[in-house]
């Protein structure tokens, strides 16, 4: 007896938690047609409640969905951004399953640290970053050349540098020193599948850097955040 009455009880809790989180997502659905409610969970602050909303957006609300706020939750004690923590979760890539046979390969040194970048020819960000990523050593970069729409004549530029004897090369001549490669574009080339694997992932603007942990950071990070961030993903 001693044992099943905590078991019972045990039993009867999580019921009644599940049953109050599907209220909450019943509500929400409910008042904002349309809206898709991944999941809902319990927050470390006790009456609010964490909801995943379309995929990897987290607000958060009462017992019965009456408020939501919509913004980050700090832990002041340990000084974590809970919220982003949870984020960087949802978001993450399987490194190892991108097509690398799409991206341009960049390896400097011995090459054991390894991140992927999408990136935009016209992008003035990504411009930016190059040099930033110049200074990396003992790295392997996979460039993914990804044109925004926004962008006319990038789709142009990339399949250019796809389709030049050396990729790697055009690429830095026309990101570093805006030298356009010589030659043709219609050789067979994966910009469209990027395009399409850009949309898949959820990449809406460049540049997009993928850690080898599965980490994504978007937009420029100078180079000493980056050699921070390349030496965490390593040592997972």
């Amino acid at each position: 007896m001693r044992i099943v009455i905590p078991l019972l009880l045990t039993l009867l809790l999580a019921a009644g938690c599940q049953a109050g989180q599907d209220e909450i997502k019943k509500n929400l659905e409910t008042r904002y047609p349309g809206l898709q409610v991944d999941s809902v969970a319990s927050s470390p602050i006790k009456g609010l409640y964490e909801v995943v909303v379309q995929g990897a957006h987290i607000v958060y609300t009462d017992a019965n969905a009456n408020y939501l706020i919509d913004g980050m939750l700090i832990d002041t004690v340990s000084k974590r951004n809970l919220t982003q923590e949870k984020v960087e979760k949802l978001t993450r890539v399987d490194f190892n399953s991108l097509p690398f046979s799409q991206a341009i390969k960049v390896v400097r040194g011995n090459g054991e640290r390894r991140m992927a970048v999408f990136s935009d020819p016209d992008c003035p960000f990504c411009k930016r970053l190059e040099p930033e990523l110049a200074k990396l050593d003992n790295v392997t970069i996979y460039i993914f050349p990804y044109p925004l729409p926004m962008h006319k004549g990038a789709d142009h530029k990339a399949r250019l540098v796809w389709c030049s004897p050396d990729p790697a090369k055009a690429w830095d001549d026309m990101m570093l020193r805006g030298k356009l490669p010589q030659g043709k574009d219609d050789c067979p080339n994966p910009i469209q599948a990027n395009i399409a694997l850009a949309e898949k992932l959820n990449i809406q603007g460049t540049p997009h850097i993928i850690l080898s942990d599965g980490r994504r950071i978007p937009g420029l990070v100078p180079y000493d955040r980056l050699e921070q961030l390349l030496n965490q993903a390593a040592a997972k």
